[in-house]
């Protein structure tokens, strides 16, 4: 599983020449959507067969991915880094050596709204200026960068914005037009934009006499990739022509049109102008709908998929503990993409805006971490990934290819896709007890045979994997190799294949060794190294990433597999992440706060990650450490309310204080798959849900001291069916909704 996540760099593309960055869909521009655009798959021709060049037939070796070598990311030539032509050195501009790099535009202010593959990013006052940025996005392709609404000759004051969902989102704002002495508004706009490309205008008249009032929209696109518009290399504008009801704007291969209801008076090409004269008596309203779509069509969909996560929710004494839990799920089904080659299945996508695209290891963890919503998603994210695993008997047999990634400050270089590749296993098997149906089991089971094997082959010299080898022995890829042996050794044993007695045994290996090397012995009780180094040295560093020691995982009776560490060291681990050096009051740090190197907006040195610190959260609570888990989550859900509940995926957070907030990290993605999954995981875990659904049972352990107070979880999903848990103030759990054949477990 993610280690956090370790398959990419968290965080935007750069310019030309990228620097540490995470990519976005391997092989594609950052921010497009398999499939797209046109069902044009990038990396080969639009007539290409789908899968290989142009021209080739089957008839390659077994499990080898079609139309490139073994190992290989779609679309991108091997070795390649996104964003980076072919042979570009890292952190250089391609053919400049000391060219600097291009500043990546902030978004922490930005109101986004996301409907995958449908995204449209505004500034707070809601004009769309063309500059930056904004615009309003569909595969990865700007449709529209400059909207424009000007009544009565002048600019509409912004007042107020607020989100309305995952896709929408309403700008109020007012104009004094003059007809009325002094400083009152008389006429009131609100704009509704949907991420679909929608907007409705409403204008409304507060003043005591009817007016006759201009309004005009001006519109404009370059019809740029969004990596081009991060990178600063977007171009100018296009010219427009008139369609219809409207504009549009062509290239070489997009083509995009705005059209209006009721259509315009005028419309003026040249200026990208559309003008109405509306007449409003007193208190009287008018509407204007402009639809952004990128073909002739009226109106494009939403592209949402089918919404494989149950409607539940989380009501109790605190009522933030809701507002949290439903815009996380909101935020989670916004994200769904189809995988092009079987449109059924949907993943999350990795976060908007720069990542809307499929990233294997975060994929997983918001799929595992929704399971309490039932097992569909993932379901369709193991059978997306299965589709690409690396065949043939090399030394990558068996892999999940994973994103390249860029050398940086606290992360490997290089490609891997090692965590997916862990982290396939362990999720099969913990959704086979959530109530994943027996032969959907059968049949992604030889895809988790085969990446255990890939990992009994992968470890190094030392008895440890690397990520990517050579490299560093990280402290969290091996608990993430540990519970995908112990939890594949269960669902080996229950499915009746052989070799699960030999990965317990190998997981026995790995804990003696683990406690033998990775441990520091200290005067205040010790603390694990953050990695080993190829050399065998360890980094003495207290990092989050050791809160993936204490997520053991699930396994049958509603057990928890045994963790690297012994219980003495579990204890001195929860005291560590529980103290302020770590605990930052908002969620916990991913370095803490005195080692060095500390930033608190480093994604790896210091910022918080809001899915680390909900596995800190449920790890802690499971290992019977209440006092830590509790104190974890209520800054995260204070953290929740600072954010408006859509949690980023990072954010900077200085020591809690009085009258203190989080900072937003200007680059992290929000929403982002795994913060959004996070506040399920976190409130979930307040419940202590052990479901067993092979053996009919489920077990509720709640935690202790009820932290939020009472608290009701309904909707839920366990063994297909819905579940409805209670915990009261005491910390006593009580189901009220379960299948007719679940019976409960001590």
């Amino acid at each position: 599983m993610p280690g956090g996540p370790a398959d990419r760099t968290t965080g935007p593309p750069r310019g030309p020449a990228p620097g540490p960055r995470p990519p976005g869909p391997a092989g594609r521009p950052i921010g497009a959507v398999p499939g797209q655009p046109a069902g044009a798959v990038p990396g080969r021709p639009a007539s290409a067969a789908p899968g290989r060049p142009t021209g080739t037939v089957p008839g390659r070796p077994a499990g080898a991915v079609p139309g490139r070598p073994t190992g290989a990311v779609p679309g991108r030539p091997a070795g390649a880094v996104p964003g980076r032509p072919a042979g570009a050195v890292p952190g250089q501009a391609s053919g400049a050596g000391t060219a600097p790099r291009a500043e990546l535009p902030p978004v922490h202010g930005a109101v986004i709204c996301v409907a995958a593959p449908c995204l449209v990013i505004s500034p707070e006052h809601g004009q769309l200026t063309g500059r930056g940025i904004d615009g309003i996005y569909r595969a990865g392709r700007r449709l529209l960068s400059r909207c424009v609404l000007r009544v009565a000759g002048r600019d509409p004051v912004a007042v107020r914005t607020r989100s309305l969902g995952a896709d929408r989102a309403s700008f109020s704002a007012t104009v004094r037009t003059g007809v009325e002495a002094g400083p009152d508004p008389d006429i009131g706009v609100e704009r509704v934009r949907h991420a679909d490309g929608t907007e409705r205008i409403t204008l409304r008249s507060f003043a005591a006499r009817p007016l006759r009032l201009p309004v005009e929209v001006s519109l404009g696109t370059d019809l740029a990739e969004l990596g081009a518009v991060a990178a600063g290399r977007a171009g100018p504008e296009l010219p427009a022509g008139v369609h219809a009801a409207g504009l549009r704007w062509s290239t070489g291969d997009a083509y995009a049109v705005t059209t209006a209801e009721p259509a315009p008076d005028d419309a003026l090409a040249s200026a990208g102008l559309l003008r109405w004269q509306l007449e409003l008596g007193p208190g009287e309203s008018r509407i204007i709908e402009l639809r952004t779509t990128r073909d002739r069509s009226a109106r494009a969909p939403a592209g949402q998929v089918a919404n494989p996560l149950a409607a539940a929710r989380a009501e109790g004494d605190d009522p933030r503990a809701d507002a949290w839990f439903r815009t996380s799920l909101d935020d989670l089904r916004a994200l769904l993409l189809r995988d092009p080659e079987e449109p059924a299945d949907a993943f999350a996508a990795a976060g908007v805006p720069w990542r809307l695209g499929l990233a294997p290891a975060e994929s997983l963890w918001a799929a595992r971490m929704a399971l309490p919503l039932g097992t569909g998603l993932a379901a369709a994210t193991l059978r997306t990934l299965a589709r690409g695993q690396t065949g043939g008997r090399g030394p990558g047999a068996g892999k999940i290819p994973g994103p390249l990634r860029a050398a940086g400050p606290q992360l490997p270089p290089g490609c891997t896709g090692t965590e997916a590749t862990l982290g396939f296993p362990a999720v099969l098997a913990e959704a086979r007890r959530w109530g994943l149906p027996e032969e959907e089991v059968a049949r992604l089971l030889p895809v988790a045979e085969r990446c255990l094997d890939w990992l009994r082959g992968a470890l190094g010299e030392d008895g440890f994997l690397a990520d990517p080898d050579p490299g560093p022995r990280r402290c969290e890829t091996q608990a993430h190799a540990h519970r995908a042996a112990l939890l594949g050794a269960d669902l080996l044993a229950d499915c009746g294949r052989p070799g699960a007695a030999e990965w317990r045994e190998w997981a026995g290996a790995l804990r003696e060794r683990f406690r033998a090397r990775f441990w520091i012995d200290g005067p205040d009780g010790g603390r694990p190294a953050a990695a080993l180094h190829p050399d065998g040295r360890p980094l003495p560093r207290l990092t989050g990433a050791a809160a993936h020691l204490l997520d053991t995982g699930l396994l049958g009776g509603g057990g928890l597999a045994p963790g690297l560490l012994d219980p003495v060291r579990t204890e001195q681990l929860a005291r560590l992440l529980g103290a302020p050096a770590m605990d930052s009051g908002w969620g916990l740090r991913s370095m803490a706060a005195r080692e060095p190197g500390h930033n608190p907006f480093g994604h790896r040195s210091g910022a918080v990650r809001a899915h680390e610190s909900a596995l800190a959260v449920s790890g802690l609570a499971q290992a019977g450490f209440e006092k830590e888990a509790a104190g974890l989550l209520r800054g995260l859900l204070d953290a929740a309310e600072t954010f408006g509940y859509r949690l980023p995926e990072m954010y900077a957070a200085e020591q809690r204080t009085t009258g203190s907030a989080p900072l937003p990290h200007p680059a992290a993605c929000r929403p982002a798959a795994v913060a959004a999954a996070a506040g399920i995981h976190a409130l979930v875990a307040l419940a202590g849900l052990r479901p067993d659904a092979p053996a009919g049972t489920v077990a509720v352990t709640p935690r202790a001291g009820a932290p939020l107070g009472a608290l009701r979880l309904s909707g839920l999903r366990v063994a297909g069916e819905p579940f409805a848990v209670r915990i009261s103030r005491l910390g006593v759990g009580m189901v009220e909704e379960a299948a007719d054949a679940l019976q409960l477990r001590a």
